[in-house]
């Protein structure tokens, strides 16, 4: 006889459906065919094991297991509770009258008891495209799947439960999850807040203009000036997610098992911070089973590179193309694979080996050109991509000390909203625009018209501070969102001067 399950294979941020055919007929062997992998043929003994536990057998005759569509290939344990429930049935131990509505995907341990596996959102979101009356699942997983509506999320403990709902001895009711109601609830849920910071007001503001036009930053200053503690208040005034972000999101956590048990959609902003030992593939993705990497991971949020010269330059190079294309393609020989990579990049550093060069007080100890060496680590191309060169300086003990209340970033994130309210007015016929970073060059020239006294500053600043001709867009770009930020349609002189004021690296004789 043969029995037909369904179960799911994960590419990118999407699913495949799969199909396990189970024929059990004349002869003693067993044989799975289909591209499985290693983890995938070693369920066998898993699933043998489970079901003696609970009284069935494994069928002593010729079983051959079919994973289909047979080019796509199949990979990790999920396929244990399927492949079971095939068997069961091909080998008339159980007759399940509604095997074929189900999708099916866990992993079993030897006594049975399911755990939890990767992926399970994509997976979810291609059986309701599909059709599929419900999805059975490690009960672990349960909350994550049933953001999914129109859906029957059927968590189970244990092989026996499964068999049991299957054949109508056991209701088990669909979990049921108000997405909307937990996604608006945790939304204003920000663990770090800009209130906590004495001081520094300029860098605030340099912060609240990145976020508003979704800006990359370098922060450049001596040890314990504050640039860690302020990257990590910058998720707390961008703009919410929207539900379609946040599911994007979520859907990259679920395939890279990055979000624990019983969790729901995700509701704040990433915020990643890789080591500077972080290898190539870890921060752009890829490997044998591609997965997503930390670039991917902070896809809608932030990445935040701390002391940015220490990464290897390879690293660092390989992050050019996903920041502009917003996007990674990670290309094997048999499989090519996208993923998102839509994030802000702010990145730290010192501004020398032993940290204070250009100190208000400290001297540097560093020797003649050690500076420029230091520098030259990051290369023009990926300073090239960044908006805004920030220059950090120690708090001073008054403002360290003072009881004067610091502006919330409730306050600041209301008017980064009102900027990138303007900008998705601005955009709304480019769809591959969202906010001002995002302009391509022709697009500069007119969006971000000048009059002619804004003309005669920018050129000034060029001559006279020695500003590259890559800083010119750059400048331009940033006084758009300043004047987004006062509300203003035209760019200013005072936005230009302003915007000039952060392109610190881009001056000639910087560290000379």
């Amino acid at each position: 006889m043969v029995a037909k399950t369904f179960g799911s294979a994960v590419s990118g941020v999407d699913a495949n459906l799969i199909t396990i055919e189970v024929n059990v007929g004349q002869g003693t062997s067993f044989f799975m065919v289909g591209l499985p992998d290693s983890a995938v043929k070693e369920s066998q003994q898993r699933v043998e094991s489970a079901l003696k536990y609970f009284g069935y057998r494994m069928p002593r005759q010729k079983v051959v297991i079919n994973l289909a569509p047979a080019d796509i290939r199949k990979e990790g344990s999920a396929y244990d509770l399927p492949i079971a429930m095939g068997i069961l049935q091909a080998s008339e131990q159980v007759l399940f009258p509604e095997l074929d509505r189900y999708v099916i995907m866990g992993e079993l341990a030897l006594d049975g008891n399911l755990r939890p596996i990767k992926g399970v959102l994509p997976i979810a979101i291609e059986a309701r495209k599909r059709g599929f009356k419900g999805f059975i699942l490690p009960l672990e997983n349960a909350k994550e799947a049933s953001i999914v509506n129109n859906l029957d999320i059927i968590g189970v403990e244990t092989l026996d439960q499964a068999v049991d709902f299957l054949q109508g001895n056991l209701i088990i009711e669909p979990l049921v999850t108000d997405t909307r109601e937990i996604f608006y609830l945790s939304l204003d849920d920000t663990q770090f807040d800009f209130a906590d910071v004495q001081g520094q007001e300029n860098i605030k503001r340099a912060m609240e203009i990145a976020a508003a036009g979704g800006h990359n930053v370098i922060m450049i200053g001596p040890p314990g000036a504050g640039k860690t503690m302020l990257a990590k208040r910058l998720p707390s005034i961008l703009p919410p997610l929207s539900l379609q972000e946040a599911l994007e999101t979520t859907k990259i956590h679920s395939v890279a098992g990055k979000l624990g048990k019983n969790a729901s959609l995700l509701a704040q902003r990433p915020f990643r911070s890789p080591h500077h030992t972080i290898s190539d593939v870890a921060l752009v993705g890829g490997g044998g089973n591609p997965q997503p990497g930390e670039i991917s991971l902070a896809h809608n949020g932030v990445l935040f590179l701390d002391e940015l010269p220490e990464f290897k330059r390879t690293v660092l190079e390989v992050m050019r193309q996903p920041l502009e294309e917003r996007k990674v393609t990670i290309s094997r020989a048999k499989v090519s694979v996208d993923y998102p990579s839509n994030f802000m990049l702010i990145a730290s550093m010192n501004p020398c080996p032993c940290g204070y060069y250009n100190h208000p007080e400290k001297e540097c100890v560093c020797g003649p050109g050690i500076v420029q060496r230091y520098l030259n680590k990051v290369s023009g191309p990926l300073l090239d991509r960044i908006d805004l060169h920030v220059e950090v300086t120690p708090v001073k003990f008054d403002e360290m000390t003072s009881t004067r209340k610091s502006e919330s970033s409730k306050a600041i994130r209301e008017r980064v909203i009102k900027g990138r309210e303007l900008q998705r007015l601005r955009f709304e016929n480019n769809p591959e625009v969202f906010c001002n970073a995002m302009m391509p060059s022709h697009m500069v020239k007119e969006v971000c018209q000048i009059n002619e006294a804004g003309k005669a500053l920018l050129k000034t600043a060029m001559e006279r501070l020695g500003l590259s001709a890559r800083a010119y867009d750059r400048i331009l770009k940033v006084a758009r969102t300043i004047a987004d930020i006062a509300g203003s349609e035209a760019i200013k002189v005072e936005h230009l001067a302003e915007a000039i004021q952060y392109r610190s690296l881009d001056r000639e004789g910087w560290a000379g």
